[in-house]
């Protein structure tokens, strides 16, 4: 029985994984007692290129994107350092997935919500170290003074640099001063700066993803 590909009918010889043609994957159906000696990573069907294995994926994340997140915290997570250092473990995700799967290529979308799955996870560690860390130095390591301190002189600073401005209202300044210097204030800033630092992240992982998928596995892409 003569096999054509479903993009364009033209004739694909058997066994074949791609389209001579147009480059499209195609379903291959290989009985491993015809391949003795040769055996398949677990878990590595033949599957299109734009689909994810995401139980083989969540493995990879997990042990790149949580490491990754804590190190992002000790870096200065909001700074670039840290958003490189995302981007490079969700490419790095990419890179180990598709050597374990076949077709050992996948398109750019894939690689962009394995970075997202990266970054989401990543991020949510980062957080959590960052949470962490703080609780212990003002509580176990009694430090709340020295963040106190700070986060005044922060906000005296910022006031000062609105207080310039010939638009500034002395009034509406007091009271943007008085919330921010309240427990309430520092509470809502730093959860503002973490959802910040998470959506950064995401943004970064979900880029190096893409990337990821678009350079490190275009080696393998079928030449049409």
């Amino acid at each position: 029985m003569e096999l054509t590909c479903n993009r364009c009918h033209q004739t694909v010889e058997e066994g074949a994984s791609y389209c001579p043609a147009c480059g499209l994957p195609q379903l291959v159906f290989i009985d491993d007692d015809s391949l003795p000696g040769q055996s398949e990573p677990a878990g590595a069907p033949v599957r299109d290129a734009d689909s994810i294995d995401w139980r083989y994926a969540l493995r990879l994340i997990l042990s790149l994107a949580i490491p990754a997140g804590i190190l992002c915290s000790l870096l200065s997570p909001l700074g670039i350092l840290g958003w490189l250092l995302m981007a490079a473990a969700a490419a790095w995700a990419v890179a180990l997935y598709r050597r374990g799967r076949r077709p050992a290529w996948i398109t750019l979308g894939a690689g962009a919500r394995i970075g997202l799955a990266t970054g989401v996870v990543g991020g949510w560690s980062a957080a959590s170290a960052t949470a962490l860390s703080l609780y212990a130095m003002r509580f176990w390591l009694h430090e709340g003074q020295a963040f106190d301190g700070f986060w005044q002189g922060l906000v005296n600073q910022q006031m000062a640099m609105q207080s310039s401005s010939m638009s500034a209202d002395p009034q509406a300044a007091a009271l943007l001063k008085s919330i921010l210097l309240s427990p309430e204030g520092r509470s809502g800033s730093v959860l503002f700066a973490t959802a910040f630092l998470v959506v950064i992240l995401v943004l970064f992982a979900m880029a190096g993803g893409a990337l990821g998928a678009r350079f490190l596995a275009r080696s393998h892409r079928p030449e049409i």
